[in-house]
């Protein structure tokens, strides 16, 4: 009996990187990859013998992605809600944060975000407030109701650290009484509803999230990552 040789192993490399592909490029692009001769030995052999090859390209992808996002998004997510800034207000390196007082990652991003203020007078933080999580809707508008008394830095910082919005706003010295009527005005809704929409049309699915310069970039990134795409952004 002949034997014949097997040609799995050719099939399941060529599955792997049309599921590669899938997961980069979404089906549309599989498919193409499949079907249209890309797919062939040359170019597997070739993927094979620079794997460096699919990082740059998910790289360039992802580039690509974010350039077509911010192409469409309203300038107005550059605008602060008065008061609402960290850093200098005039600043040239503008670091947009969307945040959730209960989102444990936007804690730890606070130490990042203090850092790059203190070491670059540049930098202008422009915080817009995301309430996501369940019962973070009163920390959210309490902070706008503190960046219309100009200590929003007071309350951000008091809350991350307090986690009690009442607490928080007393240890940053705001009038309780105003305090309470702008958290329940219309211009601080229609700031977070402004802010959602803002968020989604950057294809942003949590906090925190980011634009630095105008690169989009979602999660906990650090400080380094952060300040390089600050620098990024200032020499361009």
């Amino acid at each position: 009996m002949t034997h014949t040789p097997s040609k799995q192993p050719s099939t399941l490399l060529q599955t792997l990187l049309t599921a590669l592909l899938a997961l980069t490029f979404g089906f549309l692009g599989a498919a193409i990859w499949s079907y249209s001769g890309l797919a062939d030995n040359r170019t597997r052999s070739f993927l094979l013998a620079n794997p460096d090859m699919l990082p740059q390209m998910v790289a360039a992808y992802e580039a690509q992605e974010a350039d077509k996002r911010m192409a469409n998004i309203d300038p107005q997510v550059f605008a602060p809600f008065p008061g609402a800034v960290l850093g200098n207000p005039n600043g040239s390196k503008v670091l947009v944060e969307f945040t959730d007082y209960n989102c444990p990652y936007c804690e730890k991003s606070l130490e990042d975000v203090q850092r790059l203020i203190a070491a670059d007078p540049e930098v202008k933080v422009v915080v817009r407030e995301w309430p996501i999580f369940e019962g973070s809707d009163v920390a959210s508008r309490m902070a706008l109701a503190a960046a219309l008394q100009g200590k929003y830095r007071a309350f951000h910082e008091a809350m991350f650290r307090i986690g009690e919005p009442q607490a928080a706003a007393r240890a940053a010295g705001l009038d309780m009484a105003r305090a309470e009527a702008d958290a329940a005005s219309d211009p601080v809704t229609v700031e977070l509803a402004r802010n959602t929409e803002l968020a989604r049309s950057l294809g942003f699915s949590g906090t925190p999230a980011w634009i630095a310069g105008k690169q989009p970039i979602g999660g906990a990134v650090g400080y380094e990552a952060l300040k390089t795409a600050l620098d990024e952004s200032g020499a361009s």
